[in-house]
């Protein structure tokens, strides 16, 4: 529907310059000609009631704030200083126990191989019995060194006789010094080689090399074993070693002929080790020094390679300064405590040792008699004055 404009100008006033508008575009002219500025007023006034109310509850807000502070500022001024309970600093005895893996292991250990490779022909492997030093394990084939044993002592016994026979002839001078000398070199010749056959043959014998207890063995009857073949193993278990390592930190502690007690899993009872001996040198990559000590007594809950649990005890300090490990505040770089002074709160930079479920010890940094505060410690700032409502001691 499309309304002339010119008999609208006349009668409502001119709004537009052109001819012709839309019934829409007429309609919305009239409501603004019309009603916008008892609208805009309306909209004026609600903006401005709106900001009213706004501005009283800031007003409202800050003057509340400022009577809640003034209420702090008084009830602090009510309660004075900031009450707190305190810890007198004062010496202990305490041991520093430390706990390490451990491995038990047989005093020796040997895996039995052949220095030579041959045929087993022989075999008195009795697995996990005990043997004694020097019983043959495993036998191998020798035929053909005996036959050569037996070849060299037929030439020596003919070496022998021409040596004694040139023997006569030289002491008649019926030959040279020089035959004789040579008779002699080649029975010596001989005999060296007898020696050598004797060696090879002893080769094929696998002997034990002290008294122990055998282990599982990895061949049969008929094998054809070499120096990298595995035959079995033998442990010497009348006298067990356990070993560990410990940090570093600890090294200098530990020599020749210091105590260890150990618990192994599943045991009742707890062991008994004498240190033997230490490695030269902290292993650079664990940052450990390994150690080996003798077990004392025998049990049949030690058995070779279980674990344990080896406890050293470093040392008793009878005057060690022992205090709460709440009283402590780590910081970034350092540790702290606040010590009380007169009515003041001194922050003070500490380094601690060993530590227990409740109490750590301070190496540096505090004094016997100091009293430090255990209570508290958020709500204090360096030079916070502070009242002591209760002072505790170690037991």
């Amino acid at each position: 529907m499309v309304v002339s404009l010119r008999s609208f100008n006349q009668k409502y006033g001119k709004i537009a310059a052109y001819q012709t508008l839309p019934i829409e575009c007429v309609f919305n002219a009239f409501m603004y000609q019309f009603c916008s500025p008892q609208i805009q007023f309306m909209r004026a006034g609600i903006r401005i009631a709106g900001l009213i109310v706004v501005v009283s509850l800031f007003f409202a807000g800050c003057k509340s704030k400022k009577d809640t502070q003034g209420g702090g500022r008084g009830n602090a001024r009510q309660k004075g200083e900031l009450s707190v309970e305190g810890f007198v600093v004062g010496p202990s005895s305490v041991s520093e126990d430390v706990e390490v893996a451990g491995t038990l292991m047989p005093a020796e250990e040997t895996q039995i191989r052949a220095e030579v490779n041959g045929r087993v022909v022989q075999m008195n492997i009795q697995e996990g019995t005990v043997i004694s030093k020097g019983t043959l394990l495993v036998k191998l084939f020798d035929q053909d060194l005996q036959a050569q044993l037996n070849k060299l002592e037929v030439q020596l016994k003919i070496a022998d006789k021409t040596v004694e026979r040139q023997k006569e002839l030289l002491s008649i001078n019926g030959i040279s010094q020089q035959d004789y000398d040579l008779s002699s070199l080649n029975a010596d010749n001989l005999r060296a080689d007898i020696q050598s056959i004797k060696i090879a043959i002893a080769k094929t014998e696998i002997r034990a090399p002290y008294s122990g207890q055998l282990g599982l063995r990895y061949i049969s009857m008929g094998s054809y074993v070499g120096p990298t073949d595995i035959i079995t193993t033998l442990r010497e278990v009348d006298q067990l070693k356990i070993e560990f390592s410990v940090p570093e930190k600890y090294a200098k502690n530990i020599a020749k002929g210091y105590t260890v007690k150990f618990r192994v899993d599943g045991g009742k009872q707890e062991h008994v080790a004498t240190v033997m001996a230490t490695e030269g040198n902290v292993d650079p990559s664990t940052r450990t020094l390994r150690i080996r000590a003798l077990v004392k007594g025998k049990n049949a809950e030690l058995v070779p390679g279980v674990f344990a649990r080896v406890n050293l005890q470093l040392g008793q300090d009878d005057k060690a300064l022992m205090i709460p490990s709440q009283a402590i505040i780590p910081m970034a770089r350092n540790k702290q405590v606040i010590v009380f002074r007169k009515d003041s709160a001194i922050f003070r930079v500490i380094e601690t040792g060993v530590r227990d479920s409740a109490y750590v010890q301070v190496t540096t940094g505090l004094q016997k008699g100091d009293t430090i505060i255990t209570t508290g410690l958020m709500a204090i700032r360096p030079a916070t004055k502070v009242k002591i409502a209760k002072v505790n001691r170690l037991q």
